[in-house]
């Protein structure tokens, strides 16, 4: 895992990939922080993280995109798996060493609240605490794209799946408003739902009637109960959604206040999407 880790985080470095990457987030960093916080004058430097979180939305995505899909182009995934390291540790090299990289910006971003406290007032405790959250958003957001990069040789497909993804993830917040009580809008969602549910399963098990079926009992399901229990399906459709919604638990940090639901949630989704990275390379080394 460490030989892993030091080869990914080597590459990185060796060409323009990481120099640019690193260089774009401190900029847009240095920006939002001039702008927010020396010459607006707030004193919690997670204002300015929280404005900037849609730019992560770009460097995650393009920082994940060969983690996984570049191995398998060329082929060097074969000689990984059949090595003697587990699974376990080729995901979790790669996953550290895309994390190391992500930490050299916010261990940069760290010395912004003490700048702020040589010029005047700043409230530590919540900078610091928000650049935690941030942290393990960021995190949470890489485990997500680098699964994404299993699923593709292409490393563009990779970056565009990963930022397709985070923005749907972002936008969430404002898409759950969208739906409300016995609207089209939500039936037509459940639909594509649906949907998209009946043609995996009837691409997985390799038949259209299965999925034709899929499809026919479930809308005859939705009809019904958005029909008699469309508060209760609409509920719950809402509550889905919340919980995909990626960026919104970063809110409690924004606020000034240290969620450990939050770092929680993170921990959940880096865990989940880990373990769906360790079962795609399982699949692809039995295949």
């Amino acid at each position: 895992m460490i030989a892993i880790f030091k080869r990914e985080f080597k590459s990185y470095y060796s060409g323009m990939m990481g120099w640019l990457l690193t260089g774009v987030m401190l900029l847009f960093g240095g920006l939002y922080f001039t702008a927010a916080n020396l010459q607006g004058g707030y004193t919690n430097f997670t204002i300015s993280l929280y404005s900037f979180v849609i730019v992560l939305l770009i460097f995650i995505p393009l920082l994940c995109m060969r983690s996984f899909a570049e191995e398998k182009r060329s082929k060097t995934d074969q000689l990984l798996l059949t090595s003697p390291v587990s699974v376990s540790g080729i995901v979790m090299g790669k996953y550290l060493a895309l994390l190391a990289m992500f930490a050299v910006p916010v261990a940069i971003f760290s010395l912004y609240p003490l700048i702020m406290l040589m010029l005047g007032g700043v409230d530590l405790v919540a900078s610091y605490a928000g650049i935690l959250g941030y942290f393990f958003m960021g995190a949470a957001c890489i485990a997500v794209c680098m699964y994404l990069s299993t699923l593709t040789e292409n490393q563009i497909i990779a970056a565009l799946s990963g930022f397709g993804v985070l923005l749907v993830a972002y936008l969430l917040p404002s898409i759950q408003t969208l739906f409300t009580t016995g609207s089209g809008l939500a039936m037509a969602a459940f639909v594509v739902i649906l949907l998209a549910v009946s043609v995996i399963v009837g691409l997985r098990s390799r038949s259209l009637t299965l999925g034709a079926g899929v499809f026919l009992v479930g809308f005859v399901l939705l009809t019904i109960l958005f029909n008699t229990k469309s508060a209760a399906l609409t509920s719950a459709f809402t509550s889905v959604l919340g919980a995909l919604a990626l960026f919104e638990p970063f809110l409690e940090f924004v606020n000034g206040l240290f969620s450990v639901t939050a770092l929680v949630y993170y921990l959940g989704v880096i865990v989940l999407f880990l373990f769906l990275t360790g079962q795609a390379l399982e699949k692809r080394r039995w295949n």
